[in-house]
């Protein structure tokens, strides 16, 4: 629900920045004036002089108006769509200091603006998590009829692509990885590798997936895992992870480092 942000009063009066800019634009030339300024001689640009309040105002309202346009635009994903004109309309009697509402009227308008956001963002979010779990679904039962995946009983699939000939962590170790994560369609999420920095972790303080398919690897593996939603983050997603998303990672195991214990008693 937090990738639908709300729109405040003041949010919303700004958001027509960008269509106050482009109605002062100059129309387009046509093809003869454009041959015709062609053949003139090139002038020398013509430096603008702009006090310090013009180009502080113009670059807070256009950074204001571009965040808004960009979570209205995200709103008219739920149905939403406002009319710029109005917009305008509000700005110029506010500027003006002049209202066709009252004070509450418009906290009550603004209160119902807010409450149709909610609820048009949590039917669409149910509806989200629905097709994302009869997709993750279908993608688990392509994936497993695929050579060398292989299936545990809890649903997590795996697939070899070098097998180390080191220890197998505990699930109370410390291990030390390399890691890709993407989703299905292959957008990535979070990459140790992308960092230039191997994760260090307790292996039983991670995700379910994480905490068994480690476990399968000896020390120099490569793996790559395919989680259910159920092994990764469930119906609720995590930042930009959808909500019952199947999650595929690309694991190293680099090391382990020590138990859980040991390093818990070296702190004391």
């Amino acid at each position: 629900m937090n990738n639908f942000l709300k729109v405040s009063l003041l949010a919303a009066a700004v958001a027509v920045g960008l269509t106050a800019c482009q109605k002062d634009e100059k129309p387009a030339a046509n093809t003869a004036e454009v041959k015709a300024e062609a053949s003139k001689p090139a002038e020398a640009p013509k430096a603008e002089a702009k006090s310090f309040e013009e180009q502080s105002g113009y670059a807070i309202g256009l950074s204001m108006g571009r965040y808004i346009a960009n979570t209205l635009e995200r709103q008219q994903e739920l149905g939403i769509k406002l009319d710029n004109t109005v917009i305008l309309k509000g700005v110029t009697d506010g500027l003006g200091k002049e209202a066709s509402m009252t004070d509450e009227e418009i906290q009550k308008v603004l209160q119902e603006y807010d409450a149709k956001i909610n609820e048009l963002t949590k039917a669409k979010a149910d509806k989200d998590a629905v097709d994302n779990l009869k997709k993750g679904d279908e993608y688990l039962a392509a994936n497993a009829k695929k050579e060398g995946v292989k299936s545990t009983e809890s649903g997590l699939q795996y697939l070899v692509e070098k097998m180390g000939d080191g220890a197998k962590p505990k699930a109370t170790d410390i291990v030390k990885v390399h890691y890709t994560g993407t989703l299905t369609d292959g957008t990535k999420f979070d990459s140790s590798v992308d960092r230039g920095e191997p994760a260090t972790f307790p292996l039983n303080q991670v995700i379910p997936g994480w905490t068994e398919g480690v476990q399968l690897m000896p020390v120099g593996s490569k793996f790559k895992f395919f989680l259910p939603s159920k092994l990764a983050y469930g119906e609720h997603g995590a930042g930009s992870i959808p909500a019952n998303a199947v999650l595929v990672f690309d694991v190293e195991l680099l090391a382990i480092e020590k138990p859980a214990a040991d390093a818990a008693d070296a702190k004391k």
